[in-house]
């Protein structure tokens, strides 16, 4: 069989792409060809609609078992396989799965402010012409309706980022030595630091990998009437595409895509008000959070944009440091 040896479980919107990447650099290491395969999030196909956008994602399920095991056929002897699905730890059902097939796997997970991962979140979504409130906190007030609609788990913006409580859970399934918890700041910080870290977690050598690539960067298109009637016609082709073969379903939207990207720029940050109307989605779990890994995450409760991260975290449920640096 060739199922993965670790896996990237953690979170979307807080550098799994470009962890992926710099971890496919390392000659002991062998990543899926597919960054995300998604293969634990099922029992079977995926669902066949959902938002905007989900009907076509689904067609990228790699659900068969055959062709999960297909990913990771060209590894070489003696290296360990991995692969990178951040929606796994938010979805218990997937995290089960996981350790019915692998339970030997190590987990990896990535946890970034979750007031600004939500909103990396939701301009990923804006940015793609498919997130139809163009308002981030009116946006995040339409969850509950989505998930009852049967919007995907990525829409969930605030759900995702609820870490204690996907932890906790993780918990009672891996033992802790199994599980690396990181800040996303870490990864920008000090990039040498945290790949030497997660090399010592999987047992390969260190000081080969000392830069992560710049990765699936969000931008934040204007709300100009062009951008709205752009992403109409995007949501209207997603429409369109999930009665249409794959390749073609691509093909429809990807022209209305490139240009919506045609003039990039960085995500905008966020005001301390629109921190504050998000915050309290976020309290009680912070303080989960800092019951089930021993350390302080004060600082998310903090009007800064930016977030500190921990130099020397280590496996969860081990000692982990609380020498935090703010900026």
């Amino acid at each position: 069989m060739a199922l993965p040896d670790f896996l990237v479980a953690g979170v979307p919107k807080a550098g799994t792409t470009a962890l992926h990447a710099a971890l496919s650099g390392h000659p002991e290491l062998y990543m899926s060809p597919i960054k995300e395969p998604k293969f634990f999030l099922t029992d079977g196909p995926p669902p066949a609609k959902g938002g905007p956008g989900d009907a076509l994602t689904y067609r990228e399920h790699i659900w068969q078992r055959d062709r999960y095991e297909a990913l990771f056929d060209a590894a070489p002897a003696g290296t360990l396989r991995g692969e990178s699905t951040p929606l796994y730890l938010y979805d218990r059902a997937a995290m089960r799965r996981i350790a019915a097939l692998v339970p030997a796997a190590r987990i990896i997970v990535i946890i970034r402010d979750p007031v600004e991962r939500a909103h990396s979140n939701w301009t990923h979504l804006w940015s793609a012409g498919l997130e139809p409130v163009g308002d981030f906190v009116r946006a995040c007030a339409e969850e509950e309706r989505r998930i009852a609609a049967g919007w995907a788990s990525f829409w969930h913006y605030t759900g995702l980022g609820k870490y204690g409580e996907q932890l906790d859970y993780a918990f009672s399934l891996f033992p802790r030595d199994q599980v690396l918890v990181l800040r996303y700041r870490l990864l920008v910080d000090s990039p040498a630091e945290t790949l030497d870290q997660i090399c010592a977690f999987l047992g390969v050598r260190q000081g080969i990998l000392t830069a992560i690539p710049r990765e699936n960067v969000t931008a934040h298109p204007e709300r100009t009437l062009a951008h709205r009637t752009v992403s109409l016609g995007m949501r209207a082709s997603d429409a369109l595409g999930r009665l249409l073969p794959g390749h073609m379903a691509r093909v429809a939207t990807h022209r209305l895509e490139r240009y919506l990207q045609r003039s990039r720029r960085e995500r905008q940050p966020l005001d301390w008000q629109q921190r504050q109307a998000l915050l309290p989605k976020f309290e009680e779990d912070i303080k989960l959070l800092e019951k089930v890994l021993g350390e302080s995450f004060g600082d998310w409760l903090a009007p800064r944009e930016r977030s500190g991260g921990l130099v020397g975290a280590r496996p969860a449920g081990q000692g982990q440091a609380k020498n935090g640096r703010r900026r």
